[in-house]
């Protein structure tokens, strides 16, 4: 088997890439519903409703505990590897957010007044990280669609 049908054919990955496409099809449509606009940039963005990163990082721990066992080195890793990233989530990236609408703001008003020499267009990225919200909705769409797949698609 070469090494792109080995890669493709691996339960484990398939799960956290379909927690990832879901979760942000799902962020899109989210998107799409409160704006009535669609942004292209929300399906392959971060932040927003539901966490794509949680829902990946979920995904890939239940997997792995169905396919490994609790017990196992493999379900340690991927839940290690999901706390770190849900925390982070709510923490430093969600403040980057949050500072990047203050100076985003802050540009606006000295724009306003004619003393900017940045400009609008010059936007910082204010859709970094998460509400708590958003991190336990794309964490329960990951475990969702782990179970999913573990009960439909592995058969096992």
């Amino acid at each position: 088997m070469n090494f792109f049908q080995e890669f493709l054919s691996n339960d484990i990955f398939l799960t956290a890439a379909a927690g990832w496409l879901v979760a942000q099809i799902l962020k899109t449509l989210i998107h799409m519903f409160f704006t009535r606009k669609f942004v292209a940039e929300r399906l392959v963005g971060s932040g927003g409703m539901p966490s794509s990163h949680s829902a990946t990082v979920c995904a890939l721990a239940v997997a792995s505990g169905y396919k490994f066992g609790v017990g196992s080195f493999e379900f340690a890793i991927s839940l290690l590897l999901a706390i770190i990233v849900m925390y982070d989530a709510m923490g430093v990236r969600r403040e980057t957010g949050i500072q990047a609408k203050v100076l985003n703001d802050m540009i606006k008003m000295f724009e306003d007044m004619g003393r900017s020499e940045l400009s609008t267009n010059d936007k910082l990225k204010e859709f970094v990280g998460h509400t708590p919200l958003q991190v336990i909705a794309g964490a329960l769409l990951g475990c969702l669609i782990a179970v999913i797949f573990h009960y439909t698609l592995w058969l096992s």
